[in-house]
Order: C-alpha cells, then structure tokens, then sequence
C-alpha cells in the first residue's frame, strides 16, 4: 500500500498542553505513520477569501496540511448545512431539520476547496480516505479534477432509509455524490441497511452479489463498494488510564463526597441526540418508583457545551438545567444531592477514573452511529468488582455489547427498571456481562478498524479499471 491521505472537516494537528488524543485520533495516528502519510482538513480558522493553497508542517512523522475557510462560507457549510440540515436527518430528527439552499451552495463550494487545495498534494498511489458528513460531496470534486486514485469514505454518524433522507431536497444528488467512491463504510449493518434502501428507492441501484452497486459519475459508470465497519477504542490503553486515574485526586475527592452511596455516570457532548433530559426524567422515575434507593445513589452527568451559536442546543441546556433542578428540589436531602450535573468539558483521563468507580454506566442516546462511550466505560472497569452497563438500543454499539442491559430510553420507567435491575445486580453476573464485553472490545479495536477498511479499500480495482465493464453492453 502507498501513502494514506486522511481527510476530516478538522484535523488533529498536536498542540503543546492540550490533552492527548482519543482512541480514534491514535489509531488514524499509526495508519499514517506506518504509510508515511498526510492528514488533510481545515484549520479552525476563517478569512475573507479561501486559502489559495495548504499550509504544511510535520509532527511525529505525519505530515499535516490546513487550509482557511471563507467567511462568506463558513456559517453555511458548518452550522448551516452540516450541522442544522445534515445531522437532525441523519439522526431521524426531521423536527429540528432546517433547509436552505444559500447553505447547500456554501456546504458545496467548501467540498470544492478542500478538493482543489488536496489535488495538487496527491501522488498517483495515494488512497485517499474521507471522514463524515461534512464532507460527502469531496470525491465527486475530487474526480471532477481528474482524481484517479482509490478514495474510500467512512460516515461516523448513522445513515437513514430513504423514507428519511428523502427529506432532504437534494438527497438524490447526495447519493449521487457517495458514488463517486470506491468504498463507503458506516458503522453498523442497520446503517448498512439504511444506506442500501436509500441507493434502491432513492436512484433505483441494489447492490450486486459482493455488496457494491454501480452508477454513473461524470459519464462514467464505476462501481461503489458498501459495507460496515464498527469503530473500536484502544481498549487497553484505556483500561491503564482508569485504572491510574482511580487513584488521582479528583477520582479520589468523588469517592469521599460520595461515602457509601453507589454512583451512576454519564458523560456526553451536549446534543439532542443523547436523550440526555429522557436520561434525567429515567433517574427520576427511578427515585420514585423504587423508593429505597433515596440518599443511597447520586447520578453524575457531565455534558459538555457545545454549537452554542444553534438555538435547539441553547433550548436543550435550559431543558437540562430545569431538570436538574426539579428533580433535586424533589428529593435532595440536606446531606444528599440526587442529580450532579455539569455542563462543561471534563478531562479524559478524569473521566476515565469516574467511570471506573461508577457502579452504573448509563448511555441512552436516542440515535448514534456507534457511541464509544459505552466502551470506554466497559474499558475502564475493575475486573474483580464491574459496574454495568445500560445501553440504548438505538446505540449502534448495542449491536456487539451483548452484555449490556438494553433500553429504549423514551420509556422513562423502562429506563427506571433497568436501574434499579444494575444497582441491585450480584457480582456474578456482572462480571459474567463485563467479560463478555471486554472479550469483544479487546478484538474491536480503532487500530483493527481503520486497518479493515483500509485493506477493503485496497483490494478494490483502481477506479480506471472500472472502465473494462463500463461499455454500453454491460450496462
């Protein structure tokens, strides 16, 4: 294989004093060091006009290149098109969904410079790999400027069925823009479905034998390969981080003000596709429907702020604020505070000693691609003394966590139920479910699953190849 091109909306340049990088940073990390590769996207960063070509540096063996985005631009492609058309549909929330074209355009013209800024950098081995929604529309530019290299593309988010996409006033285009791929992975075999039905009712392609469907591009019929690749973490490098984060500080001064009352933790981005305030109203119905557990459980929610600049995110935060305090104005006790909650980011490493002293993870989003949350928290408990698990079942890691306890977290006493079932669990069976799950993660990896679809990825014919049976006979 020859060098691999990384392409994300940002890139994971390092920076002194900001915390080491996750799982899926360090495995994309190693995919680039090994092939001595380059990882593309923007820079954080706006000006008036686009950047007219990449800026390049090199740390740790990996080259990195960034480019501005224009102003006039920015707010269309990002907050606009990616975050407030994209993400509601992609997440089955047609509520939330807002479509302009104006934002459309910009999404399109950005797709157009991150390609016309990558072009000039590509070598002819490169395989070039492109990350997320954002940028969906980059191999169809890609090609536009006579790309011939593999480009595979990866959705990290889930994909819908066509009853959903079609939604959106341009989804056929969309879809015509996926084809222009050699490979196209997402994170589960529902979103594999889902990807599948849209190409069958959206342009009316089925996939062949071997999972691929073909389709024209440019006046040329090529062939796209679909298939599913689930995100993993570096589990055992997590599992050293909770276990020396037990003993630090923080971790330590949670252990004190918690005495002998079990924790329940949750930690996520602040998005109204966590189901956080369904999480908040299942604790409560915990409190009340099974009333031993008053001043013997405090729940801990960390949820990070995030797109403040959208109006259902600012909604959410004071949904969530009003909770909190209706459930502890409900039941707190002098010396007991049920719901903890906060709404900023916490470090990794913190987390990761949280979870380990937490008896009860709860992980309830109402849709995700795969949620690595819930396998950080498997990770990162003690072997001899685990906590559990609860999952919700639009999670696409509900898929492989067997050893979670499943929800639907729009049932709030369901969600209850299932509380009150870990808090109680004996030792037996919890070990019994975590080592089920900790076999699977340690298989599971990000590095296994980037170097998967990289290998697919290689095996296909290059795109010029496709020309041998695209001749009107074969069609």
């Amino acid at each position: 294989m020859g060098r691999v091109v990384v392409v994300s909306n940002r890139v994971a340049v390092p920076r002194r004093g900001e915390p080491a990088a996750g799982g899926l940073a360090v495995a994309l990390k190693d995919v680039l060091k090994a092939s001595g590769g380059l990882w593309f996207g923007w820079s954080g960063e706006t000006r008036t006009e686009p950047s007219p070509e990449a800026r390049r540096l090199r740390s740790g063996g990996i080259d990195y290149a960034t480019i501005d985005i224009a102003e006039a631009d920015h707010r269309g492609f990002y907050a606009g098109y990616s975050n407030n058309t994209l993400w509601p549909l992609f997440h089955f929330r047609l509520g939330l969904m807002e479509y302009d074209r104006g934002e459309a355009a910009a999404y399109r013209r950005v797709n157009r410079e991150f390609a016309r800024a990558l072009m000039p950098l590509l070598g002819p081995n490169d395989t070039v790999w492109i990350h997320d929604y954002q940028l969906i529309p980059m191999a169809a530019e890609l090609r536009a400027l006579g790309a011939k290299q593999r480009i595979g593309f990866f959705l990290h988010i889930p994909f819908p069925p066509f009853a959903v996409l079609s939604a959106l006033p341009d989804a056929e285009r969309l879809l015509k823009d996926l084809l222009a791929y050699d490979l196209v992975g997402v994170q589960t075999k529902r979103d594999l479905s889902g990807l599948i039905n849209s190409f069958q009712e959206g342009l009316g392609l089925s996939p062949d034998a071997t999972g691929g469907v073909r389709g024209e591009v440019a006046g040329t019929m090529r062939r796209t390969q679909l298939s599913a690749h689930a995100i993993g973490i570096d589990t055992r490098g997590f599992a050293t981080i909770a276990r020396k984060a037990a003993y630090a500080p923080d971790t330590q001064r949670l252990i004190a003000s918690m005495g002998d009352r079990s924790l329940i933790v949750g930690a996520e981005r602040l998005d109204y596709t966590k189901g956080l305030p369904h999480r908040m109203r299942g604790f409560a119905a915990l409190l009340a429907n099974f009333p031993e557990h008053l001043n013997r459980v405090t729940y801990l929610q960390v949820a990070a702020r995030s797109r403040n600049e959208v109006a259902s995110y600012r909604n959410l935060r004071r949904e969530l604020d009003q909770l909190a305090g209706r459930i502890n104005g409900d039941y707190a006790e002098f010396d007991w505070t049920p719901v903890r909650y906060v709404a900023r980011a916490v470090a990794r490493d913190t987390l990761a000693g949280f979870y380990r002293v937490a008896r009860v993870g709860l992980v309830t989003p109402l849709r995700d691609g795969m949620n690595l949350v819930a396998k950080e928290y498997v990770a990162a408990q003690d072997p001899e003394d685990p906590g559990v698990l609860i999952l919700s079942q639009f999670a696409g890691a509900a898929e492989s966590m067997e050893g979670a306890l499943l929800v639907n977290p729009l049932d709030a006493v369901a969600v209850a139920e299932q509380l009150d079932r870990a808090l109680k669990m004996p030792l037996g069976e919890r070990k019994e479910r975590w080592e089920s799950m900790m076999r699977s993660l340690e298989e599971q990896t990000a590095t296994r699953w980037a170097e998967s679809f990289l290998a697919e990825l290689e095996e296909l014919p290059l795109p010029e190849q496709d020309l041998l049976w695209a001749s009107p006979t074969r069609n």
